[in-house]
C-alpha cells in the first residue's frame, strides 16, 4: 500500500525545508534527509512519528510534494533559484486554481467546483492546454508539478479518488497567498524608493 509512504515523504521534505532553512544547519543538510527518514518511523503510542504530522497537514497534494522536493534541492544546492518570473508564474497559477475551488468549500457561491474531480477528463484537458502554454513560457518548475500531479491520480497513487486531492492543498494555497503578499509589499517598496530617489535628486 502506497499511501503511508506519502506520510513518511511529507514529514521527510517538510522538516527538511523548514530546517534547511536555518544558517546553522548548512553544513550538515546532506544528513538531515536520511535523519529525517529515520525519525518519521519512531513509532509513539503504536503510530509512528511522520502519522502525527499527518494528522494536522492531511494528505498532501503532489503539486506540494514537487514543490517541496524543488526546495529541499535548492537548500542542497541541486538546483538553482528560479526567476521572479517563473516564481509569479506558480503563485498565479495556484493562485488561480485556489480561487476557482475553494469558495465553493466555504459556501460562498453554490457551484460544487470539488465535483468535477471525480469525472475530470475536461480538467484534465484544460490543465493540459495550461501546462502547455507552461512549456512555451519555459517554467519547468510549474509544468513538472502538474504533469507529476496528473500522472499520479492517473496512476491513483493517493486514497483519494478526486483530482483536485492531486493539485492543490491549503498548505501549497497558503504558501501561495504568503508569498504573493511579499512579493506584492517588495515591489511597492521599491517603487517608492525609486519614487523617493528621484524626488530627492531633482530638488
Amino acid at each position: 500500500m502506497l499511501f503511508p509512504w506519502q506520510a513518511h515523504l511529507s514529514f521527510i521534505l517538510l522538516g527538511f525545508v523548514l530546517l534547511g532553512s536555518l544558517r546553522g544547519t548548512r553544513r550538515w543538510r546532506p544528513w538531515l534527509l536520511p535523519l529525517l527518514a529515520l525519525v518519521s518511523f519512531i513509532p509513539v503510542n503504536h503510530l509512528p512519528l511522520a502519522a502525527y504530522v499527518r494528522s494536522f497537514t492531511d494528505d498532501l497534494a503532489i503539486t506540494t510534494l514537487v514543490l517541496l522536493g524543488w526546495a529541499s534541492l535548492l537548500r542542497l544546492g541541486v538546483v538553482q533559484p528560479v526567476k521572479p518570473v517563473v516564481r509569479m508564474q506558480v503563485l498565479l497559477v495556484f493562485g488561480l486554481l485556489a480561487a476557482v475551488l475553494y469558495p465553493a468549500t466555504m459556501g460562498l457561491t453554490y457551484v460544487d467546483p470539488y465535483r468535477w474531480g471525480f469525472n475530470p477528463q475536461p480538467m484534465i484537458v484544460c490543465i493540459g492546454l495550461l501546462t502547455l502554454a507552461l512549456v512555451w513560457l519555459r517554467n519547468g518548475l510549474a509544468v513538472w508539478m502538474l504533469a507529476l500531479g496528473t500522472l499520479a491520480f492517473a496512476l491513483r497513487l493517493k486514497a483519494s479518488e478526486n483530482y483536485w486531492d492531486y493539485l492543490i492543498d491549503p498548505l501549497l494555497v497558503g504558501y501561495c497567498l504568503v508569498a504573493g503578499a511579499m512579493l506584492c509589499l517588495k515591489s511597492i517598496w521599491r517603487r517608492l524608493r525609486r519614487t523617493s530617489a528621484v524626488a530627492a535628486s531633482s530638488i
